[in-house]
Order: C-alpha cells, then sequence, then structure tokens
C-alpha cells in the first residue's frame, strides 16, 4: 500500500528524495544543470507530497503557485527501485487534488525531452504539450504541459 503524506519542504524525506532528484538531475542536464537548479529551488516551498511505500519514503512532488489561478508543479521522482508501482501517479493525482482545494484551475509543469517516461506520466495523465513558459521558453530541451483541472462532484 502507498501512503501519502502532505507536507511542505522542510519535511525531512521530502528533502531526502530531492537529494537523490538532484543528483540524478545534474548528470542528465550536464552543463545545463545550474540553469536548471536556480529554478529548482525547494525552500519555501509550501505543498509538497511524499509517497511512503512499506514505511519507505520512496516518492515526492510539490506546487507552487506561478501565477493567480495556476500552480506549478515541481521536484516530481520516484525512486528506481519503486517506479512501476503506480507512485508518480498517485503523487501527480494528489498534488492536483490539493491545487483545486486551494482554488486554482491549472497546473502547469516543465519536463526535460529526454524524460521519456515522465512525458509518458504527464500525457496518460492529461497533460497537454504547451508551449514553453517564463524561463524555460527558449530552451531546446525542455518540454512544457498544462492542464485544466476539473472538480469531480461528490455524490
Amino acid at each position: 500500500m502507498i501512503q501519502l503524506k502532505r507536507t511542505d519542504s522542510s519535511d525531512t524525506d521530502f528533502r531526502n528524495l530531492v537529494t537523490e532528484l538532484d543528483k540524478f538531475l545534474a548528470i542528465l542536464n550536464g552543463e545545463e544543470d545550474t540553469f536548471f537548479a536556480q529554478h529548482n529551488k525547494t525552500d519555501l516551498i509550501r505543498h509538497t507530497v511524499v509517497a511512503i511505500h512499506e514505511e519507505t519514503p520512496c516518492g515526492c512532488g510539490a506546487i507552487k503557485e506561478y501565477e493567480p489561478e495556476i500552480m506549478e508543479v515541481k521536484r516530481m521522482f520516484v525512486h528506481p527501485d519503486k517506479r512501476e508501482l503506480g507512485i508518480a501517479t498517485k503523487v501527480l493525482n494528489e498534488l492536483e487534488q490539493w491545487a483545486l482545494e486551494l482554488g486554482y484551475k491549472k497546473c502547469i509543469l516543465e519536463t526535460s525531452k529526454e524524460l521519456k517516461a515522465a512525458i509518458s506520466l504527464y500525457t496518460k495523465n492529461g497533460y497537454n504539450i504547451t508551449p514553453n513558459y517564463g524561463q524555460y521558453k527558449d530552451v531546446e530541451s525542455s518540454i512544457c504541459f498544462e492542464k485544466q483541472l476539473i472538480k469531480i462532484k461528490q455524490s
């Protein structure tokens, strides 16, 4: 069973997972890593989710306001040993639900064109490719997505 913990960026489990993510991204991004790292700082992020499987923190994600009504999904990561268990989808869905609860109407995000699994994750979860935004506008290695959030009526 996978448990999801809503927390913030001061959470030790979240910080440890982000450290693993940053090591992976440093290799992937190579010389461009400094550019991306400046946009991935986690201090002051108030909305993070940590996934726990068999009592072990194994995945995370975060949202932060990009504009009024728009949340940006950040710091999505699942430990390689725990991939293929649906953890990333659960984290993403929890982040979207949290954004809705906070009154946001859309989520946006950026990922690397090299991360085929991430692109597949976002596509299968209803995200559409959009022109690169903000700091990623002219970054050829980036691909950006957006998703309109829809409230599901409870019966």
